[in-house]
């Protein structure tokens, strides 16, 4: 009895609408039907039956489903913490269960909206064709209740408008019978777990779809188990009462509103040598997307056939000429594809890999004896393999083997290598990190000893080693996007052996630690185009970006300013209260018999970073009561009296306004930013070595007036310039920021950045002469 009353206090009024709309479905139908069935036979009842039985099952299943959330709930809140206690494997597969059930329960129920969607479509549809033949239609339910009375007529026209009501509403309304709220209230762990628990399930059914089967069975802590615990994180301000649609109104804001430093502001250009080299080299880490990505980014109509052509299916004659690679399909059209796009004979491509597992990169390894090179080309981002080694965010630490380029080689600064050896450890990406281990075992191996002057037994070694094919040949390696930031991890660990290296990353992630992306900026080059999503992207910088959203709510004039308000309270209030050290419940007197300062309160947030998860439950409603009360009795919010008072969200050190009369400055000056990192924060990653941003010039000054006059300045003009490495720590929001990672345009950037160097240089010497 307990149960349903908990199930009845805890209902959604979503559900409580639907369940009666369904009944009034039900009560209308019954009534039409009672009226009309001696009269009218089977045939024409049985569309009105039909109804009648989904609006029956959807009541009946709203109940098995109410069960099943509650307690699937119930499970979330006894399981431990992730913070706290590992998630053995009784636990982990119950749960696994628990949701399973919910989620099939959820299934069908939408299976049953489809049904009644589709149901009240043909009801309309005959509706409409009985009107439009003024009343001669064969169906007798419709003819003899045009020719009844008229509140025969009015039960008619209110069942069909409550069909589609809640044929419509259901739509939106989703499947969900209970308030998850109601069951986790601000209780940060249960949602990182429900959450992650929903990412677990849904990517690995994705995953499932595309052909890997085998994860479905999976119950350990895997891969997928550690993107979801991601995932789950990161959309942990559900238990700060923030909602979905506001994170992304923020984001809109944002884009609109970009105030963001530019990194080139007060840099030199790059030498037009290094934007050669990189652009030279680009082609072979594009020509490694040997999948449908290229093709269909290309050619969004006709990439089949584009993608076929490539693969060399029209020539199957040349399929023995092909190098084998590991993965490769019955034509070796992988091979073809990176060849063809590469614009390299056959003889050129050694080895490579294409099919992979996770934390696995597919590679290309090609011999240019007209550059005197070895190229190693990694591929980015293209299999579902690839996304979970990007969602691996976490930092992990570097080994000794992984730093071996900078700690034991040679031809590294004694300043720099001391910099590395006294600041360990370091951090990496843990999926990249993880890739570039499998891939250094997959072209060079393990050494023989650990004697610095010992020779390797990997493929690598046996094209350049002494009296090899290519003794002295330089090494290049080559990555786009995923690509790139694992092609630096493996550049860090071939450098000693290979001095004359050099690592090209178009794209990269953000991967290494300040340090390390210091001390390999001597044979890294790190290329980013424009707004390009991915050179920002890290953990650190997600978060600070959902900070950002609502600090972009806050000051935008149109926005529901109390909204804001309240939920800034929740944030600066959970945090205060989290950060009391005794334990003791703060109250809303509490905070007003005090003025709060800026350092009590990065304190705090400090010390709840560190004691996250260590809150009593039978705490939980005093913060929440007090808060709410301090809600309802600030009406007047001033977040925005001067233009200057809050400016770029993504910096809060500039901000100048009373810290205890506004709770949006107070959540600013609260929450760590870039600048002011804590113990509980994810550790900072930045992008490896020299960073060249090729960014465009809509007005080129430097060209002759006759020149920009006859191309009207119609197309942008790009200038490449060494960057600032701090630049790229907080995403920018624009909408360009996804199109800017295309591989190709990167190319045709610097091909561009190129043409107008050489234009300017022609320019000067006919000024000259």
């Amino acid at each position: 009895m307990a149960m349903w009353v908990s199930i009845l206090k805890n209902l959604r009024w979503a559900a409580v609408i639907m369940g009666v709309s369904n009944v009034l479905v039900i009560i209308l139908g019954v009534i039409l039907m009672v009226l009309v069935y001696p009269s009218c036979g089977h045939a024409d009842i049985l569309p009105f039956l039909l109804i009648l039985l989904a609006s029956g099952v959807r009541i009946a299943a709203m109940i098995p489903t109410g069960i099943a959330q509650q307690a699937t709930a119930m499970m979330i809140l006894k399981s431990p913490a992730a913070e706290t206690a590992v998630m053995d494997a009784v636990i982990r597969h119950e749960t696994r269960m628990r949701y399973k059930r919910w989620l099939w329960w959820t299934r069908f129920v939408l299976v049953l909206t489809v049904l009644q969607f589709l149901g009240a479509t043909y009801l309309m549809f005959i509706a409409a064709k009985h009107v439009f033949q003024d009343g001669t239609s064969s169906n007798c339910v419709l003819g003899h209740v045009s020719n009844g009375a008229k509140w025969l007529r009015n039960i008619l026209v209110l069942f069909l408008i409550m069909v589609c009501h809640v044929a419509l509403v259901q739509c939106f309304m989703g499947s969900d019978v209970l308030r998850w709220r109601s069951f986790y209230e601000t209780e940060d762990n249960a949602w990182r777990a429900h959450y992650r628990e929903v990412f677990d399930h849904g990517i690995r059914e994705a995953l499932c779809c595309l052909g890997r089967v085998k994860y479905l069975s999976v119950l350990e802590e895997d891969e997928i188990f550690s993107v979801a615990q991601l995932l789950g994180d990161l959309v942990a301000y559900r238990a700060l009462g923030t909602g979905h649609l506001e994170i992304l109104a923020g984001l809109a804001l944002l884009q609109r509103h970009n105030q963001s430093p530019k990194s080139y502001e007060g840099s030199v250009e790059a030498p037009e040598e290094w934007v050669h080299e990189a652009a030279d080299f680009h082609q072979f880490a594009e020509a490694a997307y040997t999948g449908l990505l290229l093709d269909f980014g290309r050619n969004p109509v006709l990439f089949p056939c584009a993608w076929l052509y490539r693969q060399g299916v029209f020539t199957p004659w040349a399929r023995n000429r092909r190098p084998v690679l590991e993965g490769d399909n019955w034509c070796r059209g992988h091979a073809a594809a990176f060849l063809k796009h590469a614009n390299l004979s056959p003889e050129s491509l050694r080895r490579g890999r294409v099919n992979q597992a996770k934390c696995e990169a597919a590679y290309f390894i090609v011999v240019l004896h007209h550059l005197k090179s070895v190229v190693i080309s990694v591929r980015g981002t293209e299999t579902p393999e690839d996304l979970i080694t990007d969602g691996l965010g976490r930092e992990c630490t570097l080994s000794a083997e992984d730093l071996d380029g900078l700690i034991n080689g040679d031809n590294i600064h004694p300043d720099i290598r001391q910099n590395v050896v006294s600041s360990m450890p370091h951090y990496g990406h843990s999926g990249i990190v993880e890739a570039a281990r499998d891939l250094f075992m997959q072209i060079e191996g393990n050494p023989k000893n650990d004697d610095s002057s010992s020779e390797s037994s990997g493929f690598l070694s046996s094209l350049m080693g002494a009296g090899c094919e290519c003794e002295g040949y330089g090494v290049r390696i080559v990555g786009h996007s995923l690509g790139g930031a694992i092609g630096t991890l493996l550049g860090l660990r071939l450098y000693r052996r290979y001095p004359n290296l050099r690592v090209y990353a178009y794209g990269p992630l953000p991967c290494v630690d300040s340090v390390m992306a210091y001390a390999c900026s001597e044979f890294v080059t790190s290329i980013v185009h424009n707004n390009e999503f991915s050179a920002y992207l890290s953990v650190a910088s997600i978060l600070r970006l959902r900070k950002a959203a609502i600090l972009a709510l806050s000051q935008d004039s149109t926005t529901d300013t109390s909204i804001i308000s309240k939920l800034a309270r929740r944030f600066l209030f959970v945090s205060k209260y989290q950060g009391n050290k005794s334990g003791e419940i703060l109250t809303v007197s509490d905070l007003d018999s005090r003025a709060m300062k800026t350092e009590d309160i990065k304190s705090s947030i400090n010390e709840s970073q560190c004691r996250n998860g260590s809150r009593e439950q039978d705490q939980e409603f005093s913060l929440w009561q007090a808060m709410d009360s301090e809600d309802s009795s600030d009406d007047e919010i001033n977040c925005c009296d001067s233009p200057n008072s809050i400016t770029n969200p993504f910096y809060n050190s500039s901000v100048n306004v009373n810290a205890f009369d506004d709770p949006i400055s107070q959540f600013l000056e609260a929450v760590p930013s870039s600048n002011n990192e804590s113990a509980g924060d994810p550790q900072e990653m930045f992008l490896p070595g020299l960073i060249i941003h090729v960014v465009p010039q809509k007005k080129n000054f430097h060209m002759p007036l006759r020149r920009s006059w006859r191309t009207q300045e119609t197309e942008h003009r790009y200038r490449a310039y060494i960057a600032k490495r701090e630049a790229f720590k907080d995403i920018i929001v624009s909408p360009s920021m996804f199109l800017d990672h295309l591989p190709w345009r990167c190319y045709e950037a610097m091909k561009k950045v190129l043409e107008m160097r050489n234009a300017q240089i022609l320019h000067d010497e006919s000024q000259m002469v």
